[in-house]
């Protein structure tokens, strides 16, 4: 897990989220249907490696690049820690049913 990941601060992870990404992942990482990705559980610096992809344009979604872009690499590492422990919301069953 990278460093910043392990420092970030679920508290300000959850308000952050609470901001920018509860519209369409929810507050419990779950999203609000099945087009937007499960968060929930995700590693931390997965989370963390995809948003700043995102926000660099590594990745492509331009959804996503423009929410990233708003994001410091702490609220990054924050909203990454945040959504990494709502365990009880994971992802168990990759059969899509």
């Amino acid at each position: 897990m990278g460093a910043s990941a392990i420092a970030g601060d679920a508290a300000s992870g959850k308000a952050k989220a609470e901001q920018v990404c509860k519209t369409c992942h929810g507050m419990d990482g779950v999203g609000i249907d099945n087009t937007y990705p499960k968060l929930a559980g995700q590693y931390a610096d997965y989370l963390e490696q995809a948003l700043k992809d995102y926000r660099s344009g590594a990745r492509k979604n331009p959804i996503m690049a423009g929410f990233a872009a708003t994001l410091t690499d702490d609220d990054i590492a924050n909203v990454a820690v945040y959504y990494s422990t709502l365990k009880e919301n994971r992802i168990t069953d990759l059969s899509g049913k």
